[in-house]
C-alpha cells in the first residue's frame, strides 16, 4: 500500500492541491486571528494602556472604580524606585501665561527615565530639568502658546515659571493632560488638587504597596479598564476563543466537502484496489495517510501565509486608519513575539494554526473515506456511480438528520428567548450554535430552493446553471455552508458594530451634548460672529443661546445664565439637558470653580443657590449636569454656564441676549483645526471655547480598533469561504468533464459554458448571502437584547442596511471570482477530448 500512497500522491497532485489550499486557507485563518487578536491587543495597550507599554508591572487600586490609594503613600512608592517607575496622574494647579489665566488646566508628570514616555513627542524635545513642561497639542493651539513660551504655575511663593520646550500628543485619553513636567516639578504643587491613580514600574516591585492597591501586567490593567468600560465584557479575551472557533467550523465545512469530491471521484479507482484484493482497512489507511500528508505540507505553508497576512493587515489598518493603533508600532507587544525571540505569547498560535490544520483535515477526511468504501465494487465500477444522495426523509439517515435539525432549529430560539430575558451570555452562544446547526443540516433541503428561486430569471444559460448546482443537494449544501457561516457572522457584526456605535454616541451625547461652545462672560455675541461660526469648515450647526450674566452664590466670578428652547438643534442628547423646570439651575460643577486652580465648587444636586441679576434675584434649585468615568472628571462641554428655564430667565431680566454659541460638528471633521478656528474668532469678542471633540475622538479608537479587527478576521473567514466554492466548483469542473464535452457538441459555446458555470458560482453565492444575512440580522436583534438594550434603553437596533447591500454584492462578486479560473479551464478542452475522458 505504500506504492499505492505515493503513487496516488503523484498522480492525483492537481486534485490534492484543491484539498491543500483549502488547508492552507483555514491555518492561515488560525494564525491572522493570533496576529489580528494580539495586535488589537497591543493597540489596546498603546491607547489604554500607553502609559504602561514598556513597564513590567501596573500599581493600582484594588477596588476599580470605587476606590483610590493614598496620595502620599504612592509619592512614596514612586520614590523609592527611582527611574524604574512612573507615577499617572494629574493636578490642578492655578495659571497664567502674561498675565491670562489658563481655567482648567491639567498638569501631569512625566517619566523620568525616557524608556517609560508614553507621550508623542510633535515638536521640540521633553523637559530635561524642574522649569520646564510641554504642552498638549490641543491645549497649546487653544491657549495660543508657543515653544520658548513661559507659564507661570502656582500661587504666591509655591509659584513657578516653566518654559515650553515641546508639544505632546496623548494617546490615552484617561490620563491625558493639558501639560506635563518632570516628576519633582510637580511635587512642588502638591498642595493643589493632585490625583495619583496608578504607577508604571519597571523590574522587580521594592517595599511594601501602597494601602489598597493590587499589581498587574500591563496587558491585565488595559483589558480590565476596557472590560470595566464595556460592561465588564472582556471583549479581547473572547475574540480568540469566538474566531478560533469559527476558523475550525469553517475549515471542517471547506475541506470535508472538498475531500467528499474528492474521493467521490476516485471511486472506481478504490473499487479497483478492492477487486485486486486490497482490504476496506487497507484502503481506509491508504487514503487517510494520503489525507495526512497533505495535512502537514499544507499547514506548516498556512502557517508561513498566515504570519506574512497577519502582518499585513495590520500595516494596512495603521495606515489606513492611523487611529486604530493596532500593535507592529510597539516592539514590546506581544504581536511582535513571532519574531523577537524573548517574547513567546505568540507561538501558541502558530502551533495551534498547525495542529488545526493536520487534525481538521484528518478529521475531514474520515466521513468521506468512510462512506466510499461502504459501495460495493460492483457497484461503484458501474459509470455513473455517486456515493452521494438527497436528503430523504425514508431513509434512517435522514431521519437521523432531520430530526437533528427539527431539534436545533426549536431549541435554539428557545435558548435566545431565554439568554435575551436573562441577559445570559452562554444561552446565547448555546442558542446561536443550536440554530446554525439546525440549518446546516436542514440545508439539503433549503439551499436547493433558495438556488431555484435565484436563478428562475437568468434565461436558458441559468437555468442549466440552476439544474447544476441542485443536481447534487448534499454538496450544494456543504458548500455554501461556509459562506453561509462568514456571511452570518459578518451581518452580526456589522449590526452589533452598528448598535454598539449608536449606543456610545447616545451614552456620550448625555455625558456630553454639546459639540462646542463659544461662551461670553461679558459682552453679548453680535450676528456676525455667528454668521463665521456657521461658514467655519466642519460646522454642522450653529445656534446663538439667549442669557445674561449673572452672580450665584457659591461663586467669585459672574457666570452666563442661558435658556435653550432649541437645544436640539445641536445637542447630542436631543436637547434633553436644557429642559429645565421652572425655578431650576443646571450646572456642570466641573467646568465651574470658586477661584482659579481650586477644586470644582462644592454644589450638588438638590442644593439650593441664589442668582442675582441686576436687582432682581431668585432661589433656585440645583440639577448637576454631567456623568463621567474618570478620576478628574471632564466637563459636559456647554462651558461655565447655568441653563434655566425661559420662565426663570423671564424673572431675571427683561432684555436677554446671545451670551453663548453652541455648535454641532460635521462627523469625520479635523478637530483640531477646527477648535483652532474656533478659538481665533472666540478670541476676536474674549469669548471662551469649551470642546469635547478630543474626548470624542479618543474614546472612538478603542471601538474602531475592534470593529477593524473583527472585520478584518471576517473577511478572511469569506475569503476561505469563496476558496471553498472555486475548489468545489474546479473539482465539479473535472467530474463532469464528459457533460461539458456532450454540450459543447451539442452546440453550446464557450462563452455560453463559462457563462453557465459562472452563473452557478454566483448562484451558491446568492443563496447562502441572502440566507446569512437574514439569519445575522437575526442573530444582531438576539445580541442587542441580551448586551446593549439592558445597558441603554432608549437606543434602537442598528441595521446597517447600506453595509449589508455591499456584503451581498461582494458576496456575489466573489463567488462570480471564484468560478473564472474552472470556467476557463472547462472550456479549454475540446468536445473530442472531453468525450475521450472516462
Amino acid at each position: 500500500m505504500r506504492t499505492v500512497l505515493l503513487a496516488s500522491l503523484r498522480i492525483h497532485v492537481r486534485r490534492y492541491v484543491a484539498a491543500g489550499i483549502a488547508v492552507i486557507a483555514s491555518v492561515a485563518f488560525v494564525v491572522v486571528i493570533g496576529v489580528l487578536t494580539a495586535g488589537a491587543k497591543s493597540g489596546l495597550v498603546d491607547g489604554t494602556g500607553s502609559p504602561f507599554r514598556n513597564a513590567d508591572h501596573v500599581v493600582s487600586p484594588a477596588v476599580w472604580p470605587g476606590s483610590q490609594m493614598d496620595r502620599d503613600e504612592v509619592i512614596a512608592f514612586t520614590e523609592r524606585h527611582g527611574e524604574n517607575a512612573a507615577a499617572i496622574g494629574r493636578g490642578r494647579p492655578p495659571a497664567h501665561v502674561d498675565g491670562r489665566p489658563l481655567s482648567r488646566i491639567l498638569v501631569a508628570p512625566i517619566a523620568s527615565s525616557p524608556e517609560m514616555r508614553w507621550q508623542q513627542l510633535v515638536t521640540g524635545r521633553f523637559p530635561a530639568t524642574e522649569g520646564e513642561a510641554v504642552l498638549h497639542n490641543w491645549f497649546a493651539q487653544a491657549e495660543k502658546i508657543a515653544i520658548g513660551d513661559r507659564i507661570r504655575i502656582g500661587e504666591g511663593s509655591g509659584a513657578t515659571d516653566v518654559e515650553v520646550v515641546g508639544v505632546v500628543e496623548s494617546p490615552a485619553a484617561g490620563a491625558m493632560a493639558s501639560a506635563y513636567v518632570t516628576w519633582p516639578q510637580l511635587l512642588r504643587w502638591r498642595d493643589y488638587p493632585l490625583h495619583l491613580g496608578s504607577v508604571a514600574v519597571r523590574g522587580d516591585i521594592r517595599g511594601p504597596l501602597p494601602e489598597g492597591a493590587k499589581v498587574q501586567s500591563p496587558e491585565e490593567f488595559a483589558t480590565e479598564r476596557e472590560a470595566e468600560m464595556h460592561d465588564a465584557v472582556d471583549t479581547w479575551s473572547l475574540m480568540p476563543l469566538l474566531f478560533a472557533a469559527i476558523a475550525v467550523v469553517v475549515s471542517v465545512l471547506v475541506i470535508a466537502n472538498t475531500f467528499s469530491i474528492l474521493f467521490a471521484q476516485r471511486v472506481r479507482d478504490f473499487a479497483l484496489l478492492r477487486c485486486v484484493g486490497a482490504t476496506r482497512r487497507q484502503v481506509l489507511g491508504s487514503v487517510r495517510r494520503e489525507a495526512a500528508a497533505v495535512g502537514v505540507l499544507a499547514s506548516l505553508t498556512g502557517v508561513l501565509v498566515g504570519v506574512g497576512l497577519g502582518y499585513g493587515l495590520i500595516a494596512l489598518i495603521n495606515a489606513l486608519v492611523p487611529t486604530a493603533r493596532s500593535g507592529v508600532v510597539n516592539t514590546r507587544s506581544p504581536v511582535m513575539s513571532a519574531i523577537a525571540p524573548e517574547l513567546t505569547a505568540f507561538w501558541p498560535w502558530l502551533l495551534g494554526g498547525f495542529a488545526v490544520g493536520l487534525l481538521v483535515t484528518l478529521l475531514a477526511s474520515w466521513l468521506p473515506t468512510r462512506r466510499v468504501v461502504r459501495v460495493s465494487p460492483l457497484a461503484a465500477l458501474r459509470v455513473g456511480g455517486s456515493t452521494d444522495a438527497a436528503l430523504d426523509a425514508r431513509t434512517a439517515t435522514g431521519r437521523t438528520r432531520l430530526a437533528l435539525a427539527g431539534l436545533g432549529l426549536v431549541a435554539g430560539p428557545v435558548l435566545l428567548g431565554t439568554a435575551m430575558a436573562q441577559d445570559n451570555t452562554v444561552l446565547m452562544l448555546a442558542g446561536g450554535a443550536a440554530v446554525a446547526a439546525g440549518v446546516l443540516l436542514v440545508g439539503p433541503m433549503l439551499v436547493p430552493r433558495l438556488i431555484r428561486i435565484a436563478g428562475a430569471p437568468l434565461g436558458p444559460a441559468g437555468r442549466l446553471a440552476t439544474a447544476n448546482a441542485v443536481r447534487n443537494p448534499h454538496r450544494t449544501a456543504a458548500t455554501t455552508a461556509s459562506l453561509l457561516v462568514c456571511v452570518t457572522l459578518t451581518t452580526a457584526v456589522l449590526t452589533g458594530s452598528a448598535t454598539m456605535r449608536a449606543a456610545s454616541d447616545a451614552e456620550r451625547g448625555v455625558e456630553h451634548p454639546i459639540d462646542a461652545a463659544l461662551t461670553s462672560s461679558g459682552t453679548p455675541l453680535g450676528a456676525d460672529l455667528l454668521d463665521q461660526v456657521r461658514r467655519t469648515p466642519g460646522v454642522e450647526q450653529a445656534i446663538p443661546v439667549d442669557g445674561a450674566v449673572a452672580r450665584m452664590s457659591g461663586l467669585d466670578d459672574p457666570i452666563p445664565l442661558l435658556t435653550a428652547p432649541d437645544a436640539a438643534q445641536v445637542a447630542r442628547d436631543g436637547g434633553a439637558f436644557a429642559h429645565v423646570e421652572p425655578g431650576e439651575i443646571r450646572i456642570d460643577p466641573h467646568a465651574l470653580t470658586a477661584d482659579p486652580g481650586s477644586d470644582p465648587i462644592d454644589i450638588g444636586a438638590g442644593d439650593e443657590v441664589t442668582v442675582r441679576i441686576g436687582d432682581r434675584e431668585a432661589r433656585l434649585r440645583v440639577v448637576v449636569g454631567v456623568r463621567s468615568t474618570h478620576e478628574l472628571h471632564e466637563a459636559s462641554g456647554w462651558g461655565p454656564a447655568g441653563v434655566v428655564a425661559p420662565d426663570t430667565l423671564a424673572r431675571l431680566t427683561d432684555s436677554p441676549q446671545p451670551h453663548a454659541i453652541w455648535v454641532r460638528v460635521t462627523s469625520g471633521t479635523d478637530a483640531l483645526q477646527l477648535v483652532g478656528a474656533l478659538d481665533e474668532l472666540a478670541g476676536t469678542v474674549g469669548a471662551e471655547v469649551d470642546d469635547q471633540l478630543q474626548a470624542r475622538a479618543a474614546e472612538d479608537r478603542t471601538l474602531g480598533n475592534l470593529t477593524l479587527s473583527v472585520l478584518g478576521l471576517l473577511g478572511i473567514s469569506v475569503a476561505i469561504a469563496v476558496i471553498g466554492i472555486a475548489n468545489t466548483l474546479g473539482l465539479s469542473v473535472l467530474e463532469r468533464a464528459r457533460e461539458h464535452a456532450m454540450l459543447r457538441a451539442l452546440g453550446l459555446t464557450r462563452t455560453q459554458l463559462r457563462l453557465m458555470l459562472a452563473a452557478e458560482a454566483m448562484l451558491l453565492s446568492v443563496a447562502a448571502t441572502g440566507l446569512g444575512t437574514v439569519i445575522g440580522i437575526g442573530f444582531g436583534w438576539v445580541g442587542y437584547e441580551t448586551f446593549v438594550e439592558r445597558a441603554l434603553n432608549e437606543v434602537p437596533l442598528q441595521v446597517p442596511w447600506l453595509q449589508l447591500g455591499v456584503v451581498v454584492l461582494l458576496a456575489a462578486l466573489a463567488g462570480l471570482l471564484a468560478g473564472v479560473l474552472p470556467a476557463r479551464r472547462a472550456a479549454r478542452v475540446t468536445p473530442a477530448a472531453g468525450l475521450s475522458l472516462d
